[in-house]
């Protein structure tokens, strides 16, 4: 009976370990495509503001 606690309770803590390795990617992956939207969105705002401005 202590076995199988321990056996799972490795699988849980391996579970987790790895699910949370993935997570990390991921929140990284969308870090990079919000940094990478907003300095698209910068830009364009910049040239649209200053068409309007000067046009």
């Amino acid at each position: 009976m202590v076995w199988i606690l321990l056996l799972l309770l490795i699988l849980l803590l391996f579970g987790l370990g790895f699910t949370t390795q993935i997570l990390w990617y991921v929140a990284v992956v969308l870090l990079v495509v919000w940094i990478a939207g907003l300095a698209m969105r910068g830009r364009g705002r910049s040239r649209s503001r200053g068409g309007r401005r000067y046009g």
